[in-house]
């Protein structure tokens, strides 16, 4: 971990809520002039602990109204074929999330957005289960999302 004070984290806090925050508000809301600030910012990009900015979008209104949770199982536990999955999944938009996993019967998880069951089908059926080494699918589907936050607990002692 690099080197924080109190002034990085309530950056840190901020920019997690309000990614497009002006220097001027960001200082402002700190106790810290403009310059410092920016430097500040700048640091904490440059020590990667600040890896990008994002815009949400409303997944809904995008007509991908269909979420699912994918456990995937696979033939045989070497890292080329992990590698090769892992690889291949990253190509398909419609995954949001892939997770290697332990304590399931899978070991994979994947999160991800469609249309609809036609465009799930087709997902699963044509591109996920034909990766070499997938055996094993199981899926739920999300009915809602109860907690939905991008933004990661700073320490207690920071917040």
């Amino acid at each position: 971990m690099i080197q924080t004070d109190r002034f990085d984290w309530q950056i840190l806090k901020v920019l997690q809520q309000e990614g497009r925050i002006s220097n001027q508000d960001l200082a402002e809301r700190i106790g810290l002039s403009s310059s410092p600030c920016l430097r500040r910012v700048r640091a904490l990009e440059d020590s990667g602990l600040i890896t990008g900015y994002r815009a949400l979008l409303d997944a809904k209104k995008l007509g991908l109204s269909l979420m699912a949770l994918i456990h995937i199982s696979m033939d045989q536990h070497t890292p080329e074929r992990f590698s090769n999955f892992e690889a291949r999944v990253g190509e398909i938009d419609e995954v949001l999330e892939c997770l290697l996993i332990t304590g399931q019967d899978a070991d994979y998880q994947l999160k991800v957005v469609v249309a609809d069951m036609d465009a799930y089908q087709e997902l699963l059926l044509n591109r996920i289960t034909r990766i070499k080494g997938v055996t094993g699918v199981h899926s739920s589907f999300v009915l809602r999302r109860v907690v939905d936050r991008t933004a990661l607990p700073l320490p207690a002692q920071h917040r």
